[in-house]
């Protein structure tokens, strides 16, 4: 009785499949910090991906530039600064937008920001020096180039400030929001003097990983500090129905809240610096391995390939590691259950034998291999392509 009532396989019926899983896992390129993790992660109902370097490459580039002179005019986009036609005074006019742009922008760490300078450096504008910075956290950056105020964000940023967007300014802006590009604000001097439109390649994989989650009966919801417009645009070519737009960094941890407070188990996707406090508030973060150290430090799980189908897969690992650590308790409890029973003499009351200790200790070594044997058929997870 007492060798059979030895809880070896019941000890071992959870551990060791969050050993085969944690390691299957990180075959795939999955790291997962603890086996909280892989254990949370089959209860997830919500998945929040951030917009840039998540569902996007996170590498945006200038694809149109317009000033003044053709939104007063009703003129067309130009692509570039030398494109569509333009002649020389309009020409020099948009290399001073994207030389004070660029200029201020140079000292941001945002990726718009950094397409812009790169924009710059790649079609040989000079940048203007810069004499002051501010980053205005959510809006833009605001400072002073060659002797001029300098604003260059976003909507709210004009707002802020107090710049009046003409209707034609307006239009523009929301045509690019349709095309899925982010229009981006220039103002000197307190006066609206151009837009420049920038575009994030989604990921080739973004649209079939959303379709696993949503196959798995996962709500996907997608968060950015994007205009609506843009955020439904891009949304709507990956197949998410649930998009939360312009959102501040600092809001986005509340917005994971309020998920939770509604009954929701989240799981949360990002990369920046901003979306730290997002993974740590989550039930189960997830971080992309390109991110930030912040943000690998901050998340459960870290996708080494920087791939959305790695997020389905690591929900889809976690749900079959669960339903293995519940067949091996199945098997711990049974044996134990019908065993304890037989060692008492339950069989020889009705004239059959008694268990000899030698077949106790058997039976009992059996009962430790089965379990192990069972978690070990983990290693034959396949990961989704």
């Amino acid at each position: 009785v007492l060798v059979i009532a030895c809880p070896c396989a019941l000890g071992l019926a959870t551990p060791t499949a969050i050993m085969v899983g944690t390691g299957k896992g990180a075959q795939h390129g999955i790291l997962i910090k603890g086996g909280e993790a892989l254990e949370m992660a089959h209860k997830i109902q919500t998945v929040i991906l951030d917009k840039t370097g998540t569902i996007t490459q996170g590498k945006p580039h200038v694809t149109d530039v317009i000033g003044k002179e053709q939104l007063d005019g009703g003129g067309g986009v130009v692509g570039g600064v030398d494109a569509g036609g333009a002649d020389g005074v309009d020409a020099r006019a948009l290399s001073e937008i994207i030389g004070y742009a660029a200029g201020i922008e140079r000292g941001s760490e945002h990726p718009l920001g950094f397409s812009i300078v790169q924009y710059a450096i790649n079609n040989e504008i000079p940048l203007k020096p810069i004499d002051s910075f501010e980053a205005i956290v959510g809006k833009g950056v605001q400072g002073i180039s060659a002797g001029r105020r300098v604003l260059v964000g976003n909507s709210m940023l004009m707002d802020a400030f107090k710049i009046e967007l003409s209707a034609e300014s307006v239009a523009c802006a929301q045509r690019f929001s349709f095309q899925g590009k982010t229009p981006i604000y220039l103002a000197l001097d307190d006066e609206l003097s151009g837009i420049i439109a920038v575009a994030d390649v989604v990921k080739p994989t973004s649209r079939t990983a959303i379709q696993k989650l949503h196959d798995l009966k996962i709500n996907v919801a997608m968060i950015t500090g994007d205009n609506e417009r843009t955020a439904k645009a891009i949304a709507q070519l990956v197949g998410i129905d649930n998009v939360i737009a312009e959102v501040l960094p600092q809001d986005k941890a509340a917005r994971v809240k309020s998920y939770q407070e509604e009954g929701q188990r989240v799981a949360m996707v990002g990369d920046g610096i901003n979306d730290a406090p997002a993974l740590a508030q989550s039930d189960v973060g997830i971080a992309i391995g390109s991110g930030t150290d912040v943000a690998l430090e901050s998340a459960d799980i870290v996708l080494m390939h920087s791939d959305l189908m790695d997020v389905a897969t690591a929900i889809k690992l976690s749900k079959a590691t669960i339903r293995n650590v519940k067949q091996n308790l199945f098997w711990a409890f049974g044996y134990n259950v019908a065993g304890i029973p037989i060692a008492c003499g339950l069989l020889y009351l009705f004239g059959g034998p008694l268990l000899s200790p030698l077949f106790a200790a058997a039976a009992m070594s059996l009962s430790s291999v089965s379990v192990v044997s069972n978690a070990l058929r983990l290693r034959r997870f396949k990961a989704y392509d």
